[in-house]
């Protein structure tokens, strides 16, 4: 089922959820119901209401505009609903206006998306009850670098990128990592993203003697990097960050291929009866949807501890340990997960899965 048809059907339960499930905490989503973000939004408000529903909490749901005053405006309307926890927020603008305000009412926010480090530094130097179920934005390189520190020491490698924000910020954090351990690639290079071949990069790779290579690019440039050395002949073994979990085309990604990503929730041993049951009611578990059932797990749960403890939820929150349908979480003193949850993956047939020994 098309999530975009899904969502006047998500909105009438979340509407409906304050009156139905009357006996459990309740839990404010904020979400984006329109515009560009509307399928996001939709991933959002189908997780939380899944779990909202079984936990028989209450919900209100509110837009996401995506920007300072929409925050403000949020914030408001979940200090009206007498909110308890506020869970979804994908927009980094929207938690600047809104905190403020929640922390005013007492109200810890958990968002499934925003990674900004600048503003959780905000947060915890102003007080503001933000924790984050993202991971933050120096993740990602952190797992890379302590990957190629295993697994690359005694490899010649080369690190390259696509030009791009991302792909130039994050090749050069692993790069001043790994020189500060002594370690420095062979070849470093800005490739130019989008062509249709890149023989000329892979014959520049063999000459400099590089057999692994780290890519700060899409996932199409990396199939076609790994396309181009497998037909002239030159062994390497390829490794992207977590912007390889996209379309396999319009070049399909060769065996072997690693990435540093975040894996497939739905394919998590725990999550398994909640995917199930989930496919059952037509709500397939895709993008946000595990994580946003999970953020409201933790809201439930925080709040049962500190009912019973006698404790804001927001102490809560802190050094408990959850159990949710993407495994364990908790959160540290500084708000943050204290498990990265990037791994290192491999392609095998059309997934990709975590590298074992036996890969």
């Amino acid at each position: 089922m098309n999530v975009l048809r899904r969502l006047p059907l998500l909105f009438a339960l979340l509407s409906a959820a304050g009156s139905s499930y009357a006996a459990g905490i309740h839990i404010g989503v904020v979400a984006p119901q329109d515009g560009n973000f509307a399928t996001l939004g939709a991933e959002i408000i189908a997780g939380a209401n899944f779990e909202i529903q079984a936990q028989k909490d209450m919900a209100t749901v509110v837009n996401e505009p995506c920007t300072e005053d929409g925050g403000r405006a949020a914030a408001e309307a979940l200090v009206a609903a007498k909110a308890q926890v506020a869970i979804g927020f994908l927009c980094t603008e929207t938690l600047e206006g809104a905190l403020p305000r929640l922390k005013d009412a007492g109200i810890p926010v958990i968002t499934v998306s925003v990674r900004s480090r600048i503003l959780m530094e905000d947060a915890l130097k102003n007080g503001w009850p933000l924790f984050r179920l993202a991971p933050v934005d120096s993740a990602e390189a952190a797992v890379a670098i302590d990957t190629i520190l295993k697994n690359w020491a005694a490899e010649p490698m080369a690190l390259i990128d696509d030009g791009t924000i991302h792909g130039r910020e994050l090749v050069g954090a692993i790069r001043n990592a790994l020189e500060e351990k002594g370690l420095k690639p062979v070849f470093t290079d800005t490739y130019r993203p989008g062509q249709d071949q890149q023989i000329a990069l892979v014959r520049r790779l063999k000459k400099a003697g590089a057999t692994r290579v780290f890519v700060g690019g899409d996932r199409s440039d990396v199939a076609v990097i790994a396309r181009d050395a497998k037909s002239e002949n030159v062994p390497l073994v390829l490794m992207g960050g977590d912007a390889m979990r996209a379309a396999d085309q319009p070049i399909p990604l060769l065996e072997g291929v690693q990435a540093i990503a975040l894996p497939d929730y739905a394919s998590l041993p725990a999550a398994q009866p909640t995917v199930q049951a989930m496919r059952a009611g037509g709500i397939e578990p895709d993008g946000y949807t595990l994580p946003a059932a999970a953020a409201a797990q933790i809201s439930s749960q925080a709040a049962d501890g500190a009912k019973a403890d006698s404790k804001p939820i927001a102490e809560k929150l802190v050094g408990t340990v959850f159990q949710t349908v993407i495994g364990q979480i908790s959160f540290g003193q500084n708000h943050e997960l204290t498990e990265n949850p990037y791994r290192l993956l491999e392609w095998r047939g059309n997934a990709f899965v975590p590298v074992t020994p036996s890969n």
